[in-house]
Order: C-alpha cells, then structure tokens, then sequence
C-alpha cells in the first residue's frame, strides 16, 4: 500500500539557507523559523519547507564523521543545535534531535557493514530518517521467511517518518517474542505513513501512526549485533534520546522567556497596586524573571555537563563499562527531572510576567507550554526521580532499558 498523502501547512518556501559554522547556520534558522512557528502551531502538519531548508543546510549530516561526508561534530554541538532550533520551534527540533539519534541508533545496534553505507548515503544525499521503534508499542509482529523477514502490525507515536527516506522500525518476533530492530527504506511496499497525530503540543512533529502490512525485511536490515541494550556502548542510544529531549526543553524554555521578556518590556502594563510606572519595574514581575532565570541556568549546566559525559562515553566505543554508563544515566536523567521542572514553571508562569493581553490567540504564547508538556509526557518523570534517590540514597544505577 502506497503511503497517504501528506499534509504540508503553510510555510515560506524561501528559507535563505546560510553557510558557516553549525553553530551559525542553527542560529540563522532558528531565527528564520521563528517567523512562522505560530502559524504552523495552528495548522499543524509537515512542516515541508523547514524540513527542506535542513536538507540544504547540511545539518542533517551534523554528527556523522567527515570520512563518512559528514560535517564530524561531536554530541555537544549537535545537542546544542537541537537547542537552538528548539527556541523557535520545538517541533521541527525533535524531528531533526531524532535524525540524528536514528543515525546513532543503527552505528550502535548495527554493523559497520550496515551502518557506514547508510551513513554515507544520508551525508551524500540529504537523507533525512524516521522513527517507527516505539518498543512499548507491541502491536507489530515480525515472521521469518527463508532469508527475510515479514513485518506486520502498527505503531504509534512515529514521529518524523512522514517525508523521511529511511526509517528504523521494530516488531517483535512471532515464534520467540525477542525485539527485532531494522533499518528499511520509507517507500518500501507495504507502508502506510497515516497522518492521524492531532495533539495538543509538538503538532508539526507527524508523530502519528504507521501500519506495516507484509513488509519484507531483508536480514542484512536487521540490526542484530551487538543488537539493542546489549552491551554499555549499546545502550547509550537511551541516553542520547533523553539528552535530545533536554536540550529541546531547554530550548523551548529559552524561546518562551525570550518572547516574554519582549512583551514585558514593549506591552505589558504594571499593575496600579505597584506603584511604579512600568512592568519591567514592577517586584514582583522582577521576582518571577528571577526565579526564571536562576531555573534556567541550573538547566543549561546540567545540560552542558550531561553532554559531555555523553561524548566521552561515547569516544570508549565497547570499552565503556557498565558502571560508567550508569554514572551517566545519573547525569542525564537529572539533567531531564531539571529541564522539565523549570520548563513546566517557565512555560506558564510567562503570562504572570506579561499580563492577560498575552493571552489573545494569535500571539500562541501558550505553544511552549503546550510543547514541552506534551513531549514531557514521553516517558513519567516521577520515574526518573525514583531512579535518582535509587541512587542517592542505595547507590544503584538505573538498569539499561528504552528510557533510561
């Protein structure tokens, strides 16, 4: 079955793509983004020219090394570009975050003879990749052939597929139970992209549902060894798909201060109980940017230092123990419980600080708000707090797993 049409909202199709660093090219677009995210909060579905603006920036290929054609950046720059794309717009963040924790996924569940022409391709060709695993979502069943596989069934939650060329995919085997986990080409027979995803936050991330109906899976697709969470190493792909979501709260934490801190200083009108002439004078608008800030900074900290505990780990390869890979979970996931927390308060506390005219609709101020707590939802924070005292108190690392 051919995949269902898409659904592109409206968006400039003029992006003036820049050239320079990463840094300055996720800035610029960032920038340029920011112009229409309103508008596409409200319409939701694919945002097309952004996602092809990505393609001709380069950025697709950010963490993949040069040998490969790859621009060679290391986790805390290509986190960090997550984040400043995340400012303006947490939808388009994610699904270029999950590009790149995709590309992480096959290298490390996979073969070098699977995942370098992947990585070569993608770099040469713009590939952009898509998120069909969901391993909670066991719906999807795979049946073994002679020399290939079947898979059949739906996920949910599949973001970034529609207008991807490859995807990761998962099912589980039919006669042994085990995960299966492979790396398929979007347009293969069999796969209906369905543009079913209606949420409140993240409405520009198609992270709707998918339906596999005898799909064949070549065994070579299958990323079999080391496979998924099998060794340390292996299991860092957890952990990067945390720290994405981190940054992209961070992100959005920062746009939504940022557009705040505009309207306090050009719109916002002090109360007359004040005493003051203006907002930005006003103790209590200042108590709360205070609060703002200092919640902010603890995150971006964490975040920085969450990073690059991640790329050290990262540059052990199979060296890596499991008790440095537990330590890094620690810093991850507080990292998460922070970035959340403070996300949460600044999100909505922004209209304490700007009054009730910020909340005429055309502004949608209340998108960051809506974003960070629909992709909060992910995986229950009140897990990774249990995980944290299990630390902090019994000295236990959190077992490998999908979300930790």
């Amino acid at each position: 079955m051919a995949p269902t049409s898409v659904h592109l909202a409206p968006a400039s199709s003029d992006y003036d793509v820049p050239g320079g660093t990463p840094e300055f090219i996720s800035q610029e677009l960032a920038r340029q983004f920011a112009a229409t995210a309103a508008a596409r909060d409200e319409a939701g579905g694919t945002p097309q020219a952004e996602r092809d603006a990505l393609r001709r920036s380069g950025l697709l290929a950010l963490s993949i090394p040069r040998q490969y054609g790859g621009l060679g950046a290391d986790w805390a720059q290509v986190l960090d570009s997550v984040r400043q794309i995340a400012t303006a717009d947490s939808s388009v963040a994610h699904v270029y975050g999950f590009q790149h924790l995709l590309l992480a996924t096959v290298r490390l569940f996979g073969q070098p003879e699977q995942w370098e022409p992947w990585w070569e391709q993608t770099a040469r060709n713009h590939w952009f990749w898509g998120n069909t695993l969901n391993p909670l979502d066991t719906r999807t069943v795979a049946i073994r052939h002679d020399g290939w596989w079947s898979f059949s069934g739906k996920k949910s939650f599949c973001s970034g597929a529609t207008d991807s060329q490859m995807l990761v995919a998962s099912a589980l085997d039919s006669e042994s139970g085990r995960l299966l986990i492979a790396a398929l080409p979007t347009g293969r027979a069999g796969i209906t992209l369905n543009q079913d995803w209606h949420n409140i936050g993240q409405r520009q991330t198609d992270s709707g549902s998918a339906l596999f109906e005898k799909v064949r899976v070549e065994q070579a697709e299958l990323l079999l060894n080391p496979g998924p969470l099998s060794t340390p190493f292996s299991s860092l792909r957890p952990l990067l798909a945390q720290l994405v979501f981190v940054h992209m709260f961070l992100g959005i934490s920062e746009g939504a201060l940022a557009q705040a801190r505009e309207y306090t200083l050009n719109e916002a009108h002090p109360w007359f109980k004040s005493g003051v002439e203006r907002a930005s004078q006003d103790p209590h608008v200042l108590t709360r940017y205070g609060e703002f800030w200092a919640a902010r900074e603890s995150v971006r900290a964490l975040a920085a230092e969450a990073a690059q505990r991640f790329d050290e780990a990262w540059r052990q390869g199979e060296t890596l123990t499991a008790e440095a890979r537990g330590r890094l979970a620690i810093a991850v996931s507080t990292a998460k419980v922070v970035a959340v927390r403070a996300g949460l308060d600044i999100t909505s506390g922004l209209f304490e600080v700007t009054g009730a005219r910020a909340t005429h609709g055309a502004l949608r101020l209340d998108r960051f708000w809506r974003n960070l707590r629909t992709q909060s939802l992910h995986d229950p924070l009140h897990y990774k707090v249990q995980e944290l005292g299990e630390w902090a108190l019994n000295d236990s690392a959190p077992t490998p797993s999908f979300y930790s």
